[in-house]
């Protein structure tokens, strides 16, 4: 049996195997059975300059969802820019579902407007026309936003792209470890180091108003719990308890914060009030309480215990402080990341001596695994609950994979050179 506290260990020590740093890349590697065919146009810039291209991005966006395939650009006959230049006919005989116009106009004060349409090659009709604005370093931004309203409108579901990930990377030089922290958008790009530290760094949590980041260092000696402006890079020490402190998850509203501590001598869930910055107990008992995961009505916390013999998921009444055991099956039910829903769980899974990451339905009780590689872990669920992103083992190397909760769709996004592990999905940025 894998106890938690041996699963720490673990953990630091697949964190600190990693041998080099680079930012992501991504493949996809299973997708959709039957695709959606969308066509995305070069976007006209009317003479304006611009570094990043619009439509390539759009393109990359859609297609890492897994739902999307793109009409190769080197077979389009033309490329429009709005919905009166399509000859619906060319785009017919292409076999593309859907199509992207759109162009760039100059606005005041230094700032652009891309204006951009969904069509509807089958019905031949013009789904939603819209526009979005930025400044010229800010094109990625506006790319995102139009893959985000694009998803929407083909699927139902609001689109994720806008979003970034904070994950953690390590790197050996001359036998020295140098741990850093790490937020970059959803597709890895404009990756931007957060804290750079010789010890390790554990367990990022965003804010719910995505500006904050929480997380654990051992820059003290022990582990703390600090917290992060990711704007002004303001930092704020939480915790300087002797022992664990450790798990941080921001409540719903984001004035509390659960965490665990072993400053009574053994690990346990507790909550910090971050307006009065005082601390109160929720759970007590002789095992171990930790990973704390706040529910949507901010009145109930999940969490993982082996206080029924093996590593398993409990929910927490935070007022009664009242318990409920919710996964039986499986010797290993740990890390429980909540998709927006409130009902399906993502969590680490094993039930053969092989840990994969699986979904739990809150309601029904009923698990299904999601993924088939070894050393599964730190599931956590994007904002629009249609992936969950997780840290595996690829060959010999650490690196990020996401699987859709149906397991449909699945990328993975290594770094270019050595590991990488312990990702937090942002919540919605704008």
């Amino acid at each position: 049996m894998l106890k938690l506290g041996k699963r720490l260990s673990l953990l630091l020590l697949l964190v600190v195997s990693s041998t080099a740093w680079s930012e992501l890349v991504i493949r996809v590697t299973q997708g959709n059975d039957k695709p959606t065919i969308v066509a995305v146009s070069p976007i006209a810039l009317n003479g304006i300059a611009v570094k990043q291209d619009i439509a390539a991005i759009v393109e990359a966006d859609l297609e890492r969802s897994g739902l999307f395939r793109a009409t190769p650009r080197r077979d389009m006959l033309a490329f429009p820019s709005r919905s009166s230049e399509v000859y619906y006919r060319d785009w017919r005989m292409l076999g593309t579902e859907y199509l992207v116009v759109g162009s760039m106009r100059a606005i005041d004060g230094g700032r652009y407007e891309l204006e951009f349409s969904l069509l509807n090659v089958t019905a031949q009709k013009r789904e939603f026309k819209h526009s979005v604005r930025g400044r010229a370093n800010e094109m990625r931004d506006l790319a995102h936003l139009v893959s985000d309203k694009v998803y929407q409108a083909i699927t139902g579901i609001k689109g994720a792209f806008s979003t970034r990930i904070a994950y953690v990377t390590a790197t050996r030089t001359n036998g020295k470890f140098t741990y850093r922290l790490n937020v970059a958008d959803a597709d890895g790009a404009r990756e931007k180091l957060m804290l750079e530290s010789p010890e390790p760094i554990m367990s990022p949590s965003w804010a719910p108003n995505g500006k904050d980041l929480a997380y654990v260092s051992f820059e003290t000696g022990r582990p703390a719990v600090f917290r992060q402006n990711l704007v002004t890079g303001a930092r704020q020490q939480l915790t300087n308890f002797k022992g664990l402190n450790g798990a941080p998850s921001w409540s719903p509203d984001g004035s509390k914060m659960a965490l665990v501590l072993s400053k009574d001598g053994n690990p346990e869930i507790y909550q910090l009030d971050l307006r009065s910055n005082q601390f109160s107990r929720l759970t007590r008992h002789f095992a171990i309480d930790t990973e704390p995961t706040w529910m949507p009505d901010g009145k109930h916390i999940l969490f993982t215990s082996d206080r029924g013999g093996t590593p398993q998921i409990y929910k927490l009444n935070v007022a009664s402080k009242a318990t409920e055991r919710l996964t039986f099956r499986g010797n290993y039910n740990a890390r429980a990341s909540l998709a927006p829903d409130g009902r399906t769980l993502a969590l680490v899974h094993r039930e053969s001596g092989v840990f994969h990451i699986a979904s739990f339905d809150l309601k029904t009780r009923r698990l299904i695994e999601l993924t088939e590689t070894r050393l599964d872990e730190s599931p956590t669920v994007a904002p629009n609950g249609a992936m969950l992103m997780y840290a595996t083992k690829q060959g010999d190397r650490g690196v990020l994979a996401a699987v859709s909760l149906d397991a449909g769709v699945r990328y993975v996004l290594p770094a270019r050179v050595g590991d990488v592990r312990e990702p937090a999905w942002s919540p919605f940025l704008r």
